[in-house]
C-alpha cells in the first residue's frame, strides 16, 4: 500500500457531503416511526416531589410518556462520573434536566405533550459562581461535595524561586463558556433487528454509546448495536450522550421505529459546553527573561455535572506552564460543580484556556523587561532534553523554536515598513 505521507489525500465521505448525497441522522426516515420528545426542567436546582403525567397522555397521538421508574437497568450515564440520570427522579441541578420522555406518533404531538408535564418541585438555592460553590456551607449539588477533582503538580522550590526574581508577574485571567453550535444538532434514529437494539446516531463515541444504553436498558452489549450516521460537527460536544438512550428505552418498550431529533434552544440547555475557567497565575523571571517559576491556580466550572471536566481539569494543569521551561512548579487545579449547564470536551480539552493565561504572563514579562515577545519565547521554549512540569523528558520533535522562527520570518514580510526593528531588539 503506497504512503499518504505528503500526499493529497481526498476524504472518504467528501464527495458525498459536497454533492448533497449524505444521509444525516436527521434525515432518515423509517415506515412506522414513532417521534421522541424531552420535557425538561424549568428550574436550576431543586427536589422533584411529584411528577403529572396526565395531561401529556391525553394529548391526541401519545404512545406513551415514560419517567424514571420505566428505566429497566441503571439510571445513571456519565463519560467519567456516572452521576447524570437519564430521567431525573429525586433532583434537577440544572435548567434542561430531563424529566419525562414523550413518545407520539409525530413529532408535533411530542413537543405539545413535552410541555404539558407538570413536576413539583421544593426549589433549593442554586449556585452558579464555581468560587461560592468552593465555599464552606454552600449548597451541595452532589452529596459528595461541589469539589469534584483536584490536581497538583508540584516540582522545585517555587517560595524560593519567587523570593529570588528580579521580576515577578501576578494576574488573574478567566474565560467564557462556549457552545460548540455545530450546524447539525443532536439526532438518531433506531429500529429493531431481531432481538437487537439498533440505533444511527450523531456521534463522536459509538463505542461508549453502546455501553451506556446497554446499562440504562439492562441488556448485554450484544444485543444493542451502535451506528454512526454522517455526523455535521461535533467538536468534542457529541462524545456526551444525547439521544441515544432515550432512542433505546423507546425502543425496549415500544418495539417500533423512532426518531429523536434536538431542536436549537434544546441543544443549547442541553448538551455539553466548553470550560469556563478562572486562572491565578504568579510567573517569577530573572532580568535576561528566564523563567524561573510559576504558582497556577485553576478553577474550572463542570455545571451540574462531571461530562469530561476532571480530564479537561487534568490536561489544563498538565499544559499551565506553557511549552516553555519553568524548573519552579507548584499548580492546583479544582474541578467544580455548580447549577450552570453542564461543560464537557471542546477542542483542546482546557488547553485553549489555559494558553490565553501563560501566553499573556509572556507578553506581559516581555513588556516589563522591556524584551520583545519572540525573544522571551525564545529563550524559555521547549528544546530536545527540556523537563516539563510534570517531569517527562522532550527526547524528540519538540520544532517549537524553529516555528517561532519561521513564524517570525513570515511576519517580517507583511510587517509595516520600519516597525520591524521596534518591535525585536534581537533575534538570538
Amino acid at each position: 500500500m503506497p504512503s499518504v505521507i505528503g500526499q493529497r489525500v481526498t476524504r472518504v465521505d467528501a464527495y458525498s457531503k459536497a454533492l448533497g448525497q449524505a444521509i444525516y441522522a436527521g434525515d432518515k426516515y423509517l415506515p412506522g416511526m414513532l417521534w421522541l420528545k424531552v420535557a425538561r426542567s424549568n428550574v436550576p436546582h431543586a427536589l422533584i416531589k411529584r411528577i403529572d403525567t396526565q395531561a401529556a397522555y391525553e394529548v391526541p397521538g401519545v404512545v406513551a410518556v415514560f419517567t424514571a421508574k420505566d428505566i429497566p437497568g441503571i439510571n445513571q450515564v456519565g463519560i467519567i462520573v456516572k452521576d447524570e440520570c437519564v430521567l431525573a427522579h429525586d433532583k434537577v441541578r440544572q435548567i434542561g434536566d430531563p424529566i419525562a420522555l414523550i413518545v407520539a406518533e409525530n413529532e408535533k404531538a411530542a413537543r405539545k405533550a413535552a410541555e404539558l408535564v407538570k413536576v413539583e418541585y421544593e426549589e433549593l438555592p442554586p449556585v452558579f459562581d464555581p468560587l461560592e460553590a468552593m465555599r464552606e456551607g454552600a449548597p451541595k449539588i452532589h452529596e459528595k461535595g461541589n469539589v469534584l477533582t483536584v490536581t497538583r503538580i508540584k516540582r522545585g522550590d517555587i517560595d524560593r524561586a519567587l523570593k529570588e526574581a528580579d521580576i515577578v508577574i501576578t494576574r488573574t485571567y478567566k474565560t467564557p463558556m462556549l457552545e460548540h453550535c455545530y450546524i447539525e444538532p443532536e439526532a438518531g434514529v433506531g429500529w429493531i433487528e431481531g432481538d437487537t437494539i439498533v440505533v444511527m446516531v450523531s456521534t463522536q463515541n459509538p463505542h461508549y454509546d453502546r455501553k451506556e444504553i446497554a446499562r440504562v436498558l439492562g441488556l448485554p452489549l450484544n444485543k444493542v448495536r451502535v451506528i454512526q450516521a454522517y455526523t455535521g460537527g461535533g467538536f468534542g460536544g457529541k462524545l456526551d450522550v444525547s439521544v441515544q438512550c432515550y432512542l433505546g428505552l423507546a425502543l425496549y418498550k415500544l418495539r417500533r421505529p423512532v426518531k429523536m431529533v434536538y431542536d436549537r434552544q434544546e441543544s443549547f440547555i442541553a448538551t455539553p459546553k466548553r470550560h469556563p475557567f478562572i486562572m491565578h497565575y504568579t510567573t517569577a523571571a530573572d532580568r535576561t527573561g528566564k523563567l524561573l517559576g510559576v504558582r497556577i491556580q485553576i478553577i474550572g466550572d463542570t455545571g451540574a455535572y462531571a461530562s469530561y471536566g476532571p480530564a479537561t481539569l487534568k490536561r489544563a494543569a498538565v499544559h499551565a506552564t506553557g511549552p516553555y521551561e519553568v524548573p519552579n512548579v507548584d499548580i492546583e487545579a479544582y474541578c467544580v460543580y455548580t447549577n450552570n449547564p453542564k461543560a464537557g470536551a471542546m477542542r483542546g480539552f482546557g488547553v485553549p484556556q489555559i494558553a490565553f493565561a501563560h501566553e499573556s504572563q509572556m507578553d506581559i514579562l516581555a513588556r516589563e523587561l522591556g524584551l520583545s515577545p519572540l525573544e522571551i519565547r525564545l529563550r524559555n521554549a521547549f528544546k530536545v532534553g527540556s523537563i516539563t512540569a510534570t517531569g517527562q523528558e522532550l527526547k524528540g520533535s519538540v520544532g517549537i523554536k524553529e516555528t517561532l522562527l519561521k513564524a517570525w520570518e513570515k511576519a517580517k514580510e507583511v510587517m509595516p515598513e520600519g516597525k520591524v526593528g521596534t518591535w525585536l531588539k534581537s533575534e538570538a
